[in-house]
This record gives structure tokens, sequence and C-alpha cells, in this order.
């Protein structure tokens, strides 16, 4: 069976709410957050927030009511869409891949991705980049 480091990794920081080894000899604390509450749903539009910002890793929380999307546009790192609720529609390139709760779905750097919700409830969905797209454009 073929670990993935990166959720892992991912995994380790929102379970344990640190980073070991990344201050040096210090481990760094994160305050706790917890992907389902404070879900950022807006009626005006995709909501968000970010839950990690780190050199080498980005996670944000999406939120879409039904019919919401997010607009057409090609992926900036290494990322991979978790969803947290509901069902998603995700463009790939072209091509349509239904995600449901718990599916992750990886895209590499340059794809061109549009998320939407066609479904009749609220989705939440984590986008987890690797490396942060900053770093990204300065290697």
């Amino acid at each position: 069976m073929k670990i993935n480091r990166k959720i892992l990794w991912f995994g380790l920081i929102l379970f344990t709410g640190s980073i070991p080894g990344l201050a040096g000899e210090k481990e760094e604390t994160m305050e706790k957050t917890n992907v389902y509450r404070g879900i950022p749903y807006r009626d005006e539009g995709m909501g968000r927030r970010k839950l990690v910002e780190e050199d080498y890793l980005l996670v944000m929380q999406a939120a879409l009511k039904p019919g919401q999307a997010v607009p057409v546009h090609k992926a900036d790192s290494n990322v991979h869409i978790l969803v947290v609720e509901g069902e998603l529609s995700i463009g790939l390139d072209g091509v349509e891949v239904k995600a449901e709760k718990g599916d992750i779905v990886p895209s590499s750097p340059g794809t061109e991705m549009e998320i939407v919700n066609r479904s009749e409830a609220n989705a939440s969905f984590l986008i987890i980049k690797t490396p942060h797209p900053r770093k990204m454009k300065t290697e």
C-alpha cells in the first residue's frame, strides 16, 4: 500500500496542532481548528478561510451553496481537494470528476480547474496546496 506523505503530514498538523521541527529545535504550536464548525458559507458566492499557511503547505477551507462555483482557474501548486461535506463536480482540464464526502481529488500545477456544487445541499472542501504557491514562484 502506497502512503501519501503529504496527506500524512497534513493529518499530523490537523490532529496534533503542531509542526515538529519547523522552527529549529522548538515545536510551533498552532491554534486548533475544527473543519466542521464555522464553515464559511456565504450567500453571494464561495466562502473561504485559511487554516494553515507555511512555506510548504497551504490549507484553505471553501464552502459552496447549491449552484455556486469556483471560477475556472489554473492550479498554482500541487493541489488536493478533500471533500468535507456534500458533493462537488470538479473539472480538471475539461474532465469532470464527481466527488463526495471523504474523496480526495489531486491535480498538478498548471491544471485548469473548476469546482461546482451541482447538488441541492451545501458542500465544503479543503484545498491542500504543497508547496505553498508563493514557494512555487521562488523555486
